[in-house]
């Protein structure tokens, strides 16, 4: 027996969660273990998971897996130094050893003169993210949506591939001052891509409540986008007027997020460096960041166990705030915002919850608006060029279609693109209504559809 095994066993087994009283009963062992041999200060995050995957390829599915995890890390802080030690076992030998190990990686260490003590209690704000639907979808029902799926490319000439999975987790953590937050969640996510020939489309979505995902509508509009994108033109590099599906705007600005923090910003990395109070982006853009948004998912409080704050970052194009850990905050003369990574860090902090302002237009009204133009579903293989300029390149794939005169008029051969983001969110002429969006290059955040103008490929790609 595996150890992940052996303390999924420990937890009550595979078939069910642990309760929150459990997962509590093992941040208080550590401390206790850890207060028994004289460790000051520690922190303990309890991490459980209970997840599923139905995968399939060629009209069939192929693999269908489930895992059930604990994993707990141990922190120990003393004289400056810091160090964390994960285990996935659970009993008390080896939560003891855990803690010794952080202690001797702790000693290891240089001192840390930002280094700031545990925080004491803390009050959060109650979120409900757990779907009891979701948590009890077995394999019979991915199966079923599935083969509904599969059956649907079979009658059309097609080959389906994909995924649909579903998660529940868990976790809580606490430290020697009193420190005590918990928190659990669901999450279901669909993915399809329909081939015809050589030509493909793809749709996905993911959700905490597996009600809010419709598997047939999403392998629908990847039938029908594969069909429409048979016989692609090649078409000249340049800029286009583009509409970006929320999964496009997604896979790009998720790369902002970074340049949101204290520590980029102290540290000379973000792209906004020098430029905070100022006109960057149209006025028609606005981004929170907003983990109690009703689209969100993710827990109340940060890794160093801080609430999380409301934070606006950018205000009608103007970005006005950042977020902060509780050590880049006291180096900046801010205040926490609740956005900590666990300690110990390279990088300090980030925003996680992006929320951007939407508008009211369709993606159907701004193909009528459009003499001509790009229709993008997705990008992918996106790298950043120019850090400060935010300059990425990147491709679109799974489904391009050319715009003429109010309507998609043919498949368009894939791009390579070169552009700024910075650029992009200047130049945004329409925005959807903002919706809960999932790609491939950037975690989940609420963002419209965008019609943009000037939006530069550089070159035609081979495929």
């Amino acid at each position: 027996m595996s150890a992940a095994r052996k303390s999924s066993a420990a937890m009550g087994g595979p078939k069910g969660a642990a309760a929150e009283r459990e997962l509590r009963g093992i941040v208080d062992t550590v401390l206790r273990l850890a207060k028994s041999i004289g460790v000051a200060e520690t922190e303990v995050h309890v991490d459980e998971t209970i997840s599923a995957l139905t995968r399939f390829a060629n009209n069939a599915i192929h693999q269908n897996v489930a895992e059930h995890t604990v994993n707990v890390s141990v922190r120990t802080q003393v004289d400056q130094r810091t160090a964390r030690v994960t285990t996935n076992r659970t009993d008390e030998d080896s939560l003891h050893a855990a803690i010794e190990a952080s202690l001797s990686l702790a000693h290891s260490q240089p001192k840390n003169p930002h280094l700031v003590p545990l925080p004491g209690k803390q009050r959060y704000r109650r979120v409900n993210r757990f779907i009891k639907r979701t948590a009890a979808l077995s394999p019979e029902d991915r199966a079923q949506a599935v083969r509904r799926a599969c059956d649907l490319a079979i009658k059309n000439g097609q080959t389906a591939a994909g995924i649909f999975s579903s998660e529940q987790s868990q976790s809580a953590m606490g430290n020697s001052r009193g420190l005590f937050a918990a928190y659990r969640d669901t999450h279901a996510v669909f993915s399809i891509t329909m081939q015809e020939g050589s030509a493909a489309s793809w749709a996905k979505e993911n959700a905490a409540d597996v009600a809010d995902i419709d598997p047939q509508r999403l392998a629908e509009r990847a039938s029908d986008k594969a069909h429409r994108a048979t016989d692609a033109r090649e078409l000249a590099p340049g800029r286009y007027t583009v509409i970006l599906e929320p999964a496009a705007v997604l896979d790009l600005v998720g790369f902002l997020f970074y340049d949101f923090a204290g520590t980029a910003l102290q540290d000379k990395r973000s792209c906004f460096n020098r430029r905070m109070g100022k006109q960057v982006f149209g006025k028609n853009i606005s981004i929170v960041d907003d983990v109690y948004h009703s689209l969100q998912l993710g827990a109340p409080f940060d890794g160093e166990g801080m609430p999380r704050q409301r934070v606006l970052l950018v205000d009608r194009g103007v970005p006005r705030n950042l977020v902060y850990s509780r050590a880049s905050a006291k180096v900046a003369k801010k205040r926490p915002t609740g956005h900590g990574f666990m300690l110990p860090n390279e990088y300090g902090e980030a925003p996680m919850n992006l929320v951007f302002s939407g508008g009211k237009a369709s993606v159907e009204e701004m193909i009528a608006s459009t003499d001509q133009g790009l229709l993008v579903t997705r990008l992918w293989y996106i790298r950043e060029v120019d850090p400060y300029e935010k300059i990425m390149t990147g491709m679109t794939r799974d489904g391009l279609f050319l715009v003429e005169n109010g309507r998609v008029t043919s498949a368009a051969r894939n791009f390579r693109f070169n552009q700024s983001i910075l650029e992009m969110l200047r130049n945004v002429e329409m925005l959807g209504p903002a919706v809960r969006a999932t790609g491939e290059e950037a975690f989940e955040m609420v963002v419209p559809a965008m019609k943009i103008r000037d939006f530069h490929f550089s070159e035609v790609t081979k495929f």
